[in-house]
């Protein structure tokens, strides 16, 4: 049997080392860090996230504001919000729950943020910084994945790293991550994407498989090397009548017949996902302890 990754298990980890590092903040008199997350519209995803966002600030002691907005709000309206929050000394860090509506430029917004409040590891600045191996706020989902590489003692130096999917927020910062001069790091990365052709035969080449691609059990145990480590992004709903909510979890990895290849795998749910909300605050803990703007 792989090693289980149990992102459920480590993330639970990290809140309790940032709880303990708040509660001497508290008796140092020193400040509390502050979460701020603006919520536009009534996605019921979006919601049970920075709903959850929310509940896991309270549960580390942190400082946390949520401020609602309609979807019919203006660009302008919100961009003016952020720059409220920007200028707002007393709060550290701030999130735009994604997605915004169709009106609304993803990338004015996200620029709109000062970098050094940031912490979901968005802006241009963060993203330059990250790419030159400087100390940046990084993106939750990748800064997760590094963590959890870091915590099972995965080997990365010289092994060949497949990053499947480059989106912004996970593939293409994954692939500099596994790159950089440092652990976990120093990996040969090959970046793949929906236009490479070989998919198959460049996955089975990887030491380390890094799945992002978005497409329900995508990777198949044909597609992957003897003894190899899976890190599976994807989350997908199914339909399941035997369970009480209707539906499953999945993955963009087929779990069950990869894991009989694999050394080391991510369940999903209970692998990534929760290293999420962990690597936001442990941002934020940063931003308000200014470790990495000063």
């Amino acid at each position: 049997m792989p090693t289980i990754i149990d992102g459920k298990k480590t993330s639970q980890d990290i809140k309790n080392e940032i709880a303990a590092r708040v509660a001497e903040i508290k008796t140092e008199e020193g400040k509390v860090p502050h979460l701020a997350a603006i919520l536009v519209g009534n996605d019921g995803a979006s919601q049970t996230y920075v709903g959850a966002k929310v509940k896991a600030c309270h549960e580390i002691g942190f400082e946390s504001t949520l401020v609602r907005m309609e979807d019919t709000v203006s660009e302008e309206e919100l961009l003016a919000k952020v720059e409220e929050i920007n200028e707002n000394p007393d709060i550290d860090g701030l999130i735009v729950q994604l997605p915004l509506p169709k009106h609304i430029s993803v990338e004015k917004v996200t620029d709109k943020i000062k970098p050094e409040k940031d912490v979901d590891g968005f802006t241009p600045a963060n993203v330059g910084r990250m790419a030159l191996n400087w100390p940046a706020y990084v993106a939750a989902t990748p800064y997760g994945i590094v963590e959890l590489l870091k915590r099972y003692q995965i080997e990365t130096s010289g092994k060949h790293c497949v990053v499947i999917g480059r989106s912004h927020i996970v593939g293409s910062p994954m692939s500099i991550l596994m790159a950089r001069n440092g652990y976990p790091g120093n990996a040969t990365v090959t970046l793949t994407h929906s236009r490479t052709q070989n998919l198959k035969e460049i996955a089975q080449t990887a030491d380390i498989l890094i799945v992002a691609l978005g497409k329900p059990e995508f990777v198949t145990a044909d597609m992957v090397k003897p003894g190899a480590v899976v890190i599976d992004v994807g989350i997908h709903r199914v339909e399941d009548s035997s369970k009480k909510s209707g539906f499953r979890l999945i993955g963009d990895v087929k779990f069950d017949e990869v894991a009989e290849k694999a050394s080391a795998i991510t369940p999903v749910p209970g692998g990534v996902g929760p290293m999420t909300i962990a690597s936001l605050l442990y941002n934020t803990l940063l931003a308000a302890e200014r470790k990495v703007y000063g």
